[in-house]
């Protein structure tokens, strides 16, 4: 019985474990397996970037409120952050990154800024 290559269906010369034809073959079946993952991986990483840009606008001195109804209309999801950090008084601030925000009363946020060193 005569093996084939995962990718092309060609024949396999060589090996007897060799699954590939070659490096080129190899890498399209890699790269067509883990597509959706990395589909899904852009699309997150998108969200939380454009997440990021919104909060530096809208906090160009480094602390500002303002209404999450103007942080909607500019695009923002609330439900994609990158941390949640908890104070000792129990406020819970959500980053995008170095970009927080602690939401309050009347559908407001108090936007932070948090000084990242750089390494």
């Amino acid at each position: 019985m005569e093996k084939c290559c995962l990718d092309c269906q060609q024949p396999i010369v060589g090996r007897a474990d060799k699954k590939f034809c070659d490096d080129a073959c190899r890498s399209n079946y890699n790269n067509r397996m883990r597509s959706r993952e990395t589909a899904y991986f852009r699309k997150i990483n998108h969200i939380l970037k454009k997440n990021r840009n919104i909060l530096k606008v809208l906090n160009p001195e480094g602390k500002a409120r303002v209404g999450t109804g103007a942080m909607r209309a500019l695009g923002f999801d609330f439900k994609y952050i990158t941390e949640i950090y908890t104070t000792r008084q129990g406020s819970q601030y959500r980053f995008c990154y170095e970009y927080g925000y602690l939401l309050l009363e009347d559908s407001r946020v108090l936007l932070v800024r948090r000084d990242v060193p750089l390494t």
